[in-house]
């Protein structure tokens, strides 16, 4: 048996609609995946700033500044 150029290549022609639900299929997947490891880099940097809080000591706050006066012409 030979093989003929119609044999190895058997050009199928995908209609619109089949195009665009693979696109949308594979976009959606490609989102999924950001989401997810977002969320797992969100939730170690999360567990990561409170392990620093809990071992940093307490900062006295800022004392509070007065206004400033208002000048008055004489």
């Amino acid at each position: 048996m030979t093989s003929t150029k119609k044999d190895l290549f058997k050009p199928e022609r995908l209609s619109a609609s089949d195009k665009a639900a693979a696109t949308d299929h594979t976009a959606r997947g490609i989102v999924a995946a950001e989401k997810l490891a977002r969320e797992k880099k969100t939730e170690k940097l999360k567990a990561m700033r409170l392990l620093q809080e809990a071992d940093a000591e307490p900062v006295a706050p800022a004392p509070k500044r007065q206004p400033a006066r208002k000048r008055t012409s004489a």
